[in-house]
């Protein structure tokens, strides 16, 4: 696949087939996700790997309730489209979707969120390839719950920077309209 055609395969999917990622297909696009640059080639990036559908709608139920809750309490402002659908108990952040990635690190690491986004487009563009879909799900972030915590493995100087989910989807959507890049200036050797 040429890589202007995998620039326009690679959609956010969130409608999924009813069948498995194997690990091994995971540990493969994780492999190549490390390829990605980082800030000083410091690689801070650890995956957490949930494919328990289980496992994935307790982390949705508890990332809608602290979401919830900051919003009413003031702490967040959310769109209200998103309180509505947080509000509803058949909702599934993840859109029960068959496998999720955690994309984590340390919260030391102060280039931590570009270094994760970097990481985040390996995986996705190397799902792509294998003609599998993703969407950065950031509703499913929110984990604070100790002990849901600890099953992933996240201790407290650990955060939750990309809920990627992943799998092979229904359909892949025709690319949405983009506006023209704008530059705001070209500046060329002075003469």
């Amino acid at each position: 696949m040429k890589f202007s055609e995998l620039l326009q395969k690679r959609r956010a999917i969130r409608d999924f087939e009813d069948k498995e990622v194997p690990m091994k297909v995971v540990e493969e696009i994780l492999k190549e996700s490390t390829l990605a640059p980082s800030a000083s080639n410091n690689q801070p990036c650890r995956f957490v790997v949930v494919q328990c559908r289980k496992a994935m709608r307790n982390l949705s139920d508890e990332s809608k309730t602290n979401l919830l809750r900051d919003h009413n309490n003031g702490t967040i402002n959310l769109k209200t489209e998103y309180v509505s659908m947080l509000q509803d108990e058949n909702f599934n952040v993840f859109y029960n979707a068959p496998c999720l990635i955690y994309i984590t690190g340390a919260k030391s690491v102060g280039s931590l969120d570009v270094d994760a986004a970097l990481a985040a487009s390996y995986i996705m563009f190397s799902a792509a390839s294998r003609g599998m879909g993703t969407c950065w799900v950031a509703l499913g972030a929110n984990i604070r719950d100790p002990q849901l915590r600890a099953e992933l493995g996240l201790g407290d100087n650990y955060r939750i920077v990309a809920p990627i989910i992943l799998g092979y989807p229904k359909a892949i959507p025709a690319p949405s309209e983009r506006h023209a890049p704008e530059i705001l200036r070209v500046i060329t050797e002075a003469r």
